[in-house]
């Protein structure tokens, strides 16, 4: 098998496993999993193999997963650095592994001393990062990778803003949705799409932080819908530019109604598998707007080299 395989194979790798990572975060949240090992790290209660209950199973999986994963990061940065001509997949791959690094300190920080629920929130923006990054670099290696490196699309400057400023404000909804599960708070709103039967309920307490959660949703699926229209005038459907809004446009949609999916479940069996497919939806939304993005900054260098040429 030769070089090029290899990294491709160890990037998809990397990218799956901090899927997995991810997926296996909301799970320990939502099943309330994060103290299943008392305040033991890396060993859980002070053993190598814990006892066995439902928490410590949840939660020291989640750790040797992070482990597995981490050498497989490792292996994969190291081939990457001296063995790949891309520019962009070292950059990807050295992001992927400090936020993988700091996503890994702030979860033993957050078992060893308790923290906050602003400060637990960012866990899960890192691990979202830390496959943002993974994505990009496994996308290197794939069709896709040619876009990011190759003749940009056509984006007019106000496009690449917004591009670049709708990545940051959904950064922002993700956390405030990290904030609510931390909180506890997902029962702040109940009923969908009204707030306990109000428009605007009253703004105190746990209502106040699920209500913000939802209208910046909302606000976020207004601006997805003006980029894709915006790169839609700009850019044929073969485009990638084209196709990432297309689908940033379709995932929000789900996201929103599986936020809804969410609230309705409350108080159910499923409400579970509703919170794992929403932050699914999320990782996926997340990571295509980080390419949309990529695609924005190539655009951005392909005009200003143009410009220059004349």
């Amino acid at each position: 098998m030769n070089l090029q395989k290899w990294l491709k194979r160890f990037s998809f790798a990397s990218m799956y496993g901090m899927f997995l990572i991810l997926v296996m975060g909301a799970l320990v949240t939502k099943t309330e999993s994060g103290r299943g090992c008392g305040d033991d790290w890396p060993l859980c209660n002070g053993k190598f193999i814990p006892a066995y209950t439902i928490e410590s199973i949840i939660e020291y999986s989640h750790r040797f997963v992070v482990g597995v994963v981490g050498i497989i990061l490792l292996i994969t940065m190291l081939l990457v650095l001296f063995y790949s001509r891309s520019k962009e997949a070292k950059w990807f791959v050295s992001g992927a592994m400090l936020f993988t690094v700091l996503q890994a300190i702030l979860g033993a920080m957050a078992v060893i001393w308790p923290q906050s629920s602003a400060v637990l929130a960012l866990h899960f923006g890192f691990s979202l990062m830390a496959f943002a990054f993974t994505l990009l670099l496994a996308l290197v290696f794939t069709r896709f990778g040619s876009s990011m490196s190759g003749p940009p699309s056509t984006l007019s400057i106000g496009v690449r803003w917004g591009v670049a400023l709708t990545l940051i404000y959904s950064y922002a909804v993700v956390y405030l949705g990290a904030f609510v599960r931390h909180t506890e708070a997902s029962g702040g709103c109940i009923g969908w799409p009204l707030c306990n039967g109000q428009v605007i309920p009253e703004m105190i307490g746990a209502t106040r932080i699920v209500f913000a959660h939802r209208v910046g949703a909302i606000i976020l699926f207004l601006i997805i819908m003006w980029l894709f229209m915006a790169i839609r005038s700009q850019n044929g459907k073969q485009d990638n530019a084209y196709q990432a809004a297309k689908w940033a446009l379709i995932l929000v949609v789900l996201q929103i109604f599986s936020g809804a999916f969410v609230t309705l479940s409350l108080g159910y069996d499923w409400y579970l598998i509703a919170s794992l497919i929403h932050a699914v939806l999320i990782a996926c939304l997340f990571g295509i707007l980080c390419y949309l993005c990529v695609l924005a900054l190539q655009a951005g260098k392909g005009g200003r080299q143009a410009y220059g040429a004349r």
